[in-house]
């Protein structure tokens, strides 16, 4: 009984959010509760799972507004918080872990009379987080992008691009293998 009510509210947490986004593809589920902010800024394709507790924002800053896309078949973890001023991008058939924080901006804080919370909200660079990736718990990703089919190990800081094929680790973020297709392995790199 209790996994039928849970589904029902999930069924009905994704009809009352699809009227709010640009694009809600079939076979898409927005998990209840989750909140949906700037939502006519938003694309999320077909069949993405998108668990509870997650927070998807846009901040209309720009003449041209920001976009955030997400790309079939992916699959993202509770807790998940994704902020775009200008542009994130998930590309199809990523696995997002738990408690994954992805944003293109941060907020300014070199004015000391200023409290941080109260300063500007500046872009640093457009996020990709490329197609078949795969984010482990925790991982933070701010004004970086992932190359295709790459792996970002659970409590990872990435604040600087990470090449298609690569394995990366730590905070911040550093490669440690890369996929030699002569060898079809993973090979450690040298540091």
């Amino acid at each position: 009984m209790i996994k039928f009510i849970i589904k029902l509210l999930d069924k009905l947490n994704t009809l009352v959010y699809r009227s709010s986004l640009n694009k809600m593809g079939k076979k898409s589920t927005l998990c209840y509760p989750s909140r949906i902010d700037e939502g006519y800024n938003i694309e999320i394709d077909e069949s993405v799972y998108i668990r509870s507790n997650s927070w998807l924002i846009t901040l209309k800053k720009e003449a041209a507004g920001s976009s955030l896309k997400i790309g079939s078949n992916t699959y993202i973890g509770r807790n998940a918080h994704f902020v775009a001023l200008k542009k994130v991008v998930i590309e199809n058939d990523v696995l997002i872990a738990d408690n994954v924080y992805l944003s293109d901006n941060f907020h300014e804080y070199r004015d000391i009379t200023i409290p941080v919370k109260d300063q500007e909200v500046k872009f640093k660079k457009e996020v990709v987080i490329g197609k078949q990736s795969w984010l482990g718990e925790n991982v933070c990703v701010i004004g970086a992008s992932i190359g295709k089919h790459s792996i970002i190990g659970a409590n990872s800081v990435v604040i600087s691009d990470i090449p298609d094929y690569s394995i990366a680790v730590g905070s911040p973020a550093k490669v440690i293998k890369r996929y030699d297709f002569d060898l079809k392995d993973w090979v450690k790199v040298n540091s």
